[in-house]
C-alpha cells in the first residue's frame, strides 16, 4: 500500500469537511463546551476527522493511530469522536479533550489570555555545544525549544538526525515543520518505512499532531530494531519555530 493522499479541494472532501463542521458544532452544543481558541488546532483536527470519515466511514480520532485488526478498522484506545475519554476525563479534568479541539468556557477564557499575552523572550536556548546535542538526542522525549535548538545546531553542521512528520500528507500540506526530512503516515506506516531507507543506527526525531501518533510510532520503530529514536512531546501544536507550508 503507498502513501494514501486524498485531495481537500475535491467536491467529495468538501462535502465531507462541511458535514463534519456540522458535526463538531453539534458536540460543542450538546455537552456546553467551545472550541478552542486556536483556530488553526480546530481546523486540523476537523480535516483529519472528515479525511477518516473519507478513509474508514467513521470519524475516528486524528491523533490516534489507525489499525486494521480482523478486517476492521479500528483506533486504538478506542477513539471515536466525541470519545469516551474525553467526555468522561479528559475535558473534566484537564478542560481541554487529548485533541485539543474541545474544551471546558474556563480554559477558553484562559487560552484567549494566554494568547493575548505579547511573548517579550524567545526561551529556547541557543548556542548548543555538540556534546549537549547529543545528551539531547539521548533523549526519548523532547519539547519544542529543545526540537529548535536541535535544528538550528544541525543547520549549523553540528549534529544529525532525521526529522520524520507521522501525520497525514493532508496534514503535511496544510504546515510541517521547517527542516523536516521526510513523511510516513501512519496510515501507510510500514511500506512508507520501507521506502524512506531510514538507518536503524542513524538518530531519528518524530512528530504528529499532539504527540499520540508519533508516540506510538516510535515504540513501533524501537520494536523494529530503530536504536534512536526521540518524539516531540506535545506535537507540532506545542512547536514554537519556523512552519513551512
Amino acid at each position: 500500500m503507498s502513501m494514501i493522499k486524498i485531495d481537500m479541494n475535491s467536491p467529495e472532501f468538501q462535502a465531507e469537511l462541511e458535514k463534519t463542521i456540522k458535526f463538531t458544532d453539534k458536540v460543542i452544543k450538546q455537552f456546553k463546551w467551545e472550541y478552542n481558541p486556536q483556530e488553526e488546532v480546530n481546523e486540523g483536527v476537523q480535516l483529519g476527522l472528515a479525511r477518516n470519515k473519507i478513509m474508514y466511514s467513521k470519524r475516528f480520532c486524528p491523533c490516534f493511530m489507525v489499525e486494521e485488526v480482523d478486517g476492521k478498522h479500528k483506533s486504538a484506545d478506542d477513539r471515536t469522536c466525541p470519545c469516551t475519554p474525553a467526555i468522561e476525563r479528559e475535558i473534566p479534568q484537564n478542560g481541554v479533550c487529548h485533541c485539543q479541539i474541545f474544551c471546558t468556557p474556563e480554559f477558553a477564557s484562559n487560552k484567549r489570555a494566554e494568547m493575548g499575552i505579547e511573548e517579550v523572550v524567545h526561551q529556547h536556548s541557543r548556542g548548543l555545544t555538540a556534546q549537549e546535542c547529543e545528551l539531547l538526542l539521548d533523549k526519548s522525549e523532547l519539547d519544542s525549544n529543545e526540537i529548535e535548538s536541535l535544528i538550528e545546531a544541525r543547520d549549523l553542521g553540528m549534529i544529525k538526525f532525521k526529522l520524520v512528520d507521522v501525520r497525514e500528507h493532508m496534514e503535511w500540506q496544510m504546515g510541517h515543520i521547517k527542516g523536516a526530512d521526510k513523511l510516513i503516515p501512519t496510515s501507510s506506516f510500514f511500506p512508507t518505512l520501507e521506502d524512506s531507507k531510514l538507518s536503524k543506527d542513524e538518530n531519528i526525531i518524530v512528530y504528529c499532531h499532539v504527540g499520540s501518533r508519533s508516540s506510538h510510532c516510535a515504540r513501533i520503530l524501537r520494536d523494529q530494531g530503530y536504536s534512536k529514536i526521540s518524539n516531540l512531546t506535545h506535537g507540532i501544536v506545542s512547536y514554537d519555530g519556523d512552519i513551512e507550508k
